[in-house]
């Protein structure tokens, strides 16, 4: 079974460097993956959005068209690709920045004000990352167990100083409950 996940958001939200955590977090599990990051023309405040597969069969695209599972970080991201979300899909969305319920009934939501806790706890900038955790708590994506694992790989040696920080924010995430 492959994962179909598509990560939407702002550019500067992290949207890309959460895509290449799930891409390291298949390669752990010796997995197929795809990481496919697309943004716009402007960066930061531009549109952000990351294709990422992972599988037990070889990949023949890396362009995710129904996703089976949906991070939204922002309301023009939720608009865009809720109606493209594959049935009974696991849509997880950022509820400080979103202010709407999913529309669609055949879709499985979970609510989490990353935003939010990331400034509440001295993570700004980690919503990310608390996205993820609650992604790892919600799905077989990722294992809880393989998240510090997955983090020395991912997080560059000239940005080591914010292991922690990552961390504490996964770890948020992944105990979150709403």
């Amino acid at each position: 079974m492959n994962h179909n996940i598509l990560l939407a958001g702002f550019g500067g939200q992290g949207i890309l460097f959460a895509g290449k955590f799930l891409a390291y977090s298949g390669m752990l599990h010796d997995k197929f993956v795809s990481w496919l990051p697309s943004y716009g023309p402007a960066m930061r405040g531009g549109t952000a959005n990351c294709s990422v597969i992972i599988g037990n069969t070889p990949i023949g695209s890396p362009i995710v068209n129904k996703p089976d599972i949906l991070i939204a970080m922002n309301l023009p991201s939720l608009d865009k690709y809720e109606p493209e979300c594959a049935p009974n899909a696991l849509v997880i969305l950022d509820s400080s920045l979103i202010g709407r319920s999913l529309v669609r009934t055949d879709l499985s939501g979970c609510y989490i004000p990353a935003t939010a806790l990331a400034d509440e706890n001295g993570l700004k900038g980690m919503a990310n990352m608390i996205m993820l955790g609650k992604l790892t708590a919600a799905s077989s994506v990722c294992a809880a167990d393989d998240i510090e694992a997955v983090l020395k790989k991912t997080v560059p040696e000239r940005k080591k100083e914010l292991f922690e920080a990552n961390f504490k924010a996964l770890r948020l995430g992944y105990e979150y409950r709403s």
